[in-house]
């Protein structure tokens, strides 16, 4: 994994206006003001037919008034004096209107994010390989897809590209807290082969757009996306005429892009520290951990090491500072398999202290956008290597399977009893690897999943993969989120075939 960057106070921004900032609407009040402007571009190629461009451009500013423990929030597309100043004065009605009817939180105010005397926090994404002209991407997509037109048998074939830009600026009581850009790169390949009345379709790095990544063109080689129409559309078929996954228990060696859908479902979902004070329950669920389980729970065996790191180079969701204002550092959640810290923020652990929880945390708090509150969130949630290569817990295993790429996922409200399938899978009988096989599902209940943890693949099986598309909250956010993990190997599943 990348080492990770370091927060400076040097200027890696072109000079902006500065904004207006909006005074205090009453003594003892503080305000915040967080400005993002963001710009994207989705590129597509599809049955051989370019689509037509998609190109959005968003700009507002989210304005927070904390009085007496209490919070409020308006959001506004209108950057005017008079347009931040009207959002102050409405977030201080709310913040009033609220005494009363929840847990006072008298130590949540903004922390802010100095360290080492810096007076500004900045962060900026890879840009050592700046991406191509439209022009250029066009023309690989074009390659790409002609590529998977291979055989009669595929009947759907697409590449994607979508890239975006986003710019976070935060300041408390008119003073600048950070400076953030992201640059971000979404390669995706996608073959569906239909014979016979079986269809099965083969992805780059899964159907939801799992390799994702901030930086340039770096991601595009990275990922494989350069040269994958071939084997990709080759897997699709390959799947077609292969036998149905068998059914029983067997050992199970997940590969990273299926690693990515276990860390996010049954790890970072459970360890949202809102959810697990109920704040989720009538919306995206509830969670099977509880405040008393940290520090001392077994969440997987001793070989598990899960790591909250928003500071590596070019991950998904690497950043300087959160959505609140706190410096973000990389800590273990997971130690040894021993559950340690909540995904919270510093607003969700003050509000715990309040009710008497004592729960380490994260800077965690993000927002998906200008109009929406920050909230408990995944950033760069990444399972560490270990010291078993592949080809050593392919040779450990007797009778097992070889999992690869999300392909559907299902899992109760309180991230507990999970199904998961794949789109690609391979038998192992007495060490060896033997006849691939389509439709491989497994699944179990998330602590005992990872207490059957056998073996933790090496740095070199590793791979850092991410999502676009993690949704929580009311009203609904859906952001971006990093995971890295290597290979890992697991005794003692439940697997089991799909239909066609």
């Amino acid at each position: 994994m990348a080492r990770k960057l370091k927060s400076t106070s040097a200027g890696i921004f072109p000079a902006r206006k500065r904004l207006p900032f909006p005074r205090a609407p009453g003594a003892g009040a503080r305000v915040s003001l967080r400005l993002v402007e963001a710009s994207s571009e989705s590129l597509a190629v599809v049955r051989g037919v370019l689509q037509p461009p998609a190109l959005a451009v968003d700009r507002g500013a989210m304005v927070t008034v904390r009085v007496d423990g209490e919070a409020g929030y308006c959001a506004t597309a209108d950057l005017s004096a008079r347009g931040l100043r009207d959002a102050a004065d409405r977030a201080a009605q709310w913040a009033f209107a609220a005494r009363g009817r929840g847990v006072p939180v008298a130590d949540a105010g903004l922390p802010g994010a100095h360290e080492d005397g810096a007076p500004c926090m900045r962060y900026e994404s890879p840009n050592d390989e700046p991406l191509a002209s439209r022009d250029v991407l066009v023309a690989l997509l074009h390659d790409e897809a002609g590529a998977m037109r291979r055989d009669s048998r595929i009947v759907h074939w697409a590449a994607t590209l979508d890239t975006g830009v986003v710019t976070h600026r935060l300041w408390l009581d008119g003073e600048a807290i950070c400076e953030q850009e992201m640059r971000y790169v979404v390669p995706n390949l996608e073959a569906t082969a239909a014979y016979g009345g079986r269809v099965q379709t083969r992805t780059l790095a899964g159907q939801y757009n799992g390799f994702c990544r901030q930086g340039g063109c770096e991601v595009l080689r990275d990922s494989g996306f350069v040269g994958g129409g071939t084997q990709v559309a080759g897997e699709a078929i390959e799947l077609l005429h292969a036998p149905n996954c068998p059914s029983g228990t067997r050992d199970l060696l997940l590969s990273p892009d299926q690693m990515m859908l276990q860390i996010h479902e049954s790890i970072g979902h459970p360890l949202e520290l809102d959810r697990i004070l109920g704040d989720e329950r009538n919306f995206a669920g509830t969670s099977f951990v509880t405040p008393e389980m940290f520090g001392r729970y077994r969440y997987g065996s001793p070989l598990l090491n899960v790591s909250f790191d928003p500071g590596v180079v070019g991950q998904f969701a690497s950043y300087a500072v959160d959505d609140e204002g706190e410096a973000a550092r990389r800590v273990l959640l997971i130690e040894n398999g021993i559950l340690r810290r909540a995904l919270g923020g510093a607003s969700s652990r003050a509000r715990a202290r309040a009710s008497g929880i004592d729960v380490q945390g994260v800077a965690s708090a993000r927002a998906s956008g200008w109009h929406r509150a920050p909230i408990d969130r995944m950033a760069n949630l990444n399972v560490e290597p270990g010291d078993a290569s592949f080809e050593s817990m392919v040779a450990t295993t007797e009778r097992g399977i070889w999992m690869r790429t999300n392909a559907s996922w299902s899992i109760d409200d309180a991230r507990n009893k999970f199904q998961f399938g794949c789109e690609w899978g391979r038998l192992i009988d007495n060490g060896r690897l033997g006849p691939v096989v389509r439709n491989p599902n497994y699944r179990g209940v998330s602590a005992t999943f990872w207490r059957s943890l056998a073996a933790v693949g090496t740095r070199r099986t590793m791979q850092v993969l991410g999502t676009p598309f993690c949704g929580k909250g009311e009203p609904g956010q859906i952001v971006r989120v990093g995971h890295a993990a290597p290979a890992c190997l697991f005794r003692g599943v439940d697997v089991f075939g799909g239909e066609d």
